[in-house]
């Protein structure tokens, strides 16, 4: 699982001026993971804890059946992912 893998993230992003996380488009495949105990919640967490500034959100998985490009569930997502990473402290980009 993924939990192996936590080790390998740590030191990488350690090192790292700037983050890449993907998400999935897909449903259920999203809310896992900014849930509770999900691993894009965790990654971005981790992040920020270790010192990354900048953070460059992924959507993923758009061509996905039941997405279909759909800007509503792009538009959903962003906005999800501009409300969990503030609660985690990220700070939003100046546009």
């Amino acid at each position: 699982g993924h939990r192996d893998f936590i080790k390998n993230m740590i030191t990488g992003t350690s090192q790292a001026d700037v983050a890449i996380l993907v998400v999935a488009a897909g449903q259920g495949e999203f809310e896992a993971g900014i849930s509770k105990d999900g691993q894009t919640r965790e990654h971005a967490t981790l992040a920020n804890t270790l010192g990354i500034k900048t953070m460059i959100i992924c959507i993923n998985k758009m061509d996905d059946g039941q997405v279909k490009y759909s800007k509503d569930r792009y538009d959903e997502i962003k906005g999800e992912m501009m409300k969990q990473l503030k609660n985690i402290g990220w700070k939003k980009a100046e546009e």
